[in-house]
């Protein structure tokens, strides 16, 4: 009897617990599959050609524009911002605020449009943002900002264009 109370346990149980973990790890699979078949892939020599040579630096290279210099610093018309390597919708205007640190200044991104990676250089701790789409570098992330997030999301405007609401 005992031997048959034991097969029973195994396959009312185990079995079926075993079946579950195999679904969730194959739609993990799936799930990182489906994410990373949406990013951009282009070759070095593809971005050179269709990017200007500062959109380059600093969305290929992870330059810096000039502080104070950027088109989009001062610039307040209703719209979405998008990356200007591949068009991705990275932060509306709503989102955007004086921050008086020379580059144009969110406190909060579109959901899923940007991703972070720690940055160590210049002797620098920083969080780098970059879009998910292209992984193009557009700035960094601080926790000195406005309420409702506490976050400044330091742009480089080359990194990015503009489209106005105005004419939609």
């Amino acid at each position: 009897m005992g031997y048959l109370a034991n097969l029973l346990f195994i396959r009312i149980w185990i079995l079926p617990v075993l079946i579950i973990q195999i679904l969730f790890a194959q739609n993990k699979v799936l799930n990182s599959t489906n994410k990373e078949s949406k990013k951009m892939k282009r070759s070095d020599s593809e971005w050179k050609r269709i990017l200007s040579s500062a959109e380059y630096h600093i969305l290929r290279e992870k330059g810096t524009e000039r502080a104070f210099t950027g088109e989009y610093d001062g610039h307040f018309e209703e719209g979405t911002y998008v990356c200007a390597g591949c068009g991705n919708k990275i932060f509306e205007s709503e989102k955007k605020y004086r921050s008086g640190c020379g580059w144009p200044a969110f406190y909060n991104a579109i959901p899923e449009s940007v991703e972070e990676h720690e940055d160590i250089s210049f002797g620098m701790k920083r969080i780098e943002i970059t879009c998910s789409k292209c992984d193009g570098h557009l700035g960094h992330v601080f926790n000195d900002g406005p309420e409702p997030t506490g976050l400044r999301y330091c742009i480089n405007s080359v990194s990015m264009d503009f489209n106005s609401e105005k004419e939609n």
